[in-house]
């Protein structure tokens, strides 16, 4: 791995586990075993590598999630996969990282805003006109507002003042969301299939 790719990976594994704003260029140096001279070779300062720590994970994230629904059988099957997938991804991933990244570094912020509001709303707008044809997803459905308020969960699942983080956990949270979300969008058959997903047996 060359060492740009590791200084990378090593500044992404820190900050998911400490938060961004407590990991110093010295501490990323310092997991690596090399100088902060080399640091800043490849990264002209701390906002540099952040927004590259970000675009770098944008890019896996958006080759995992296109392999997802290109292996569901299905629409119910595909977001029953990226809601556990993303339930593991975010549970692993400190609070304090997001709030840091949207309050102290405002260029990988934009990097996050734009791929959710461009990559993640359109692939939820092709799952919900996915399901719809498929006979999954009410025929009613308003595709327009109904993947905006999946974003909005987005913000809402990390935003302290809603679910204060020493109450709350994000699996706890993501679950309840993810749930109802999903719930409320699909027909008796849907319905049937998530139970099946979820080897649960309802009485009619």
């Amino acid at each position: 791995m060359e060492i740009k790719d590791r200084i990378l990976q090593s500044a992404l594994t820190l900050f998911t586990r400490n938060g961004i704003k407590s990991v110093s260029m010295d501490d990323i140096a310092s997991d690596l075993g090399i100088s902060k001279k080399t640091l800043y070779k490849w990264f002209d300062n701390k906002d540099d590598l952040v927004s590259g720590v970000i675009g770098g994970h944008l890019h896996c994230v958006q080759g995992e999630s296109e392999g997802i629904a290109g292996e569901a059988e299905n629409a119910v099957d595909e977001m029953v996969r990226m809601m556990e997938w993303a339930q593991r991804q975010f549970s692993e991933v400190n609070p304090n990282t997001i709030h840091d990244l949207r309050k102290y570094y405002p260029a990988a912020w934009q990097l996050f805003h734009d791929h959710k509001n461009k990559y993640i709303l359109t692939q939820i707008q092709d799952n919900l006109r996915r399901g719809i044809a498929e006979g999954l997803y009410r025929t009613d459905l308003d595709v327009e507002v109904l993947s905006r308020l999946r974003l909005a969960q987005i913000d809402i699942l990390f935003d302290a003042d809603i679910f204060p983080h020493v109450q709350f956990g994000q699996p706890r949270v993501q679950l309840a969301c993810n749930e109802h979300f999903l719930l409320g969008m699909v027909t008796l058959k849907g319905h049937k299939l998530i139970n099946e997903y979820r080897q649960i047996t309802e009485e009619e």
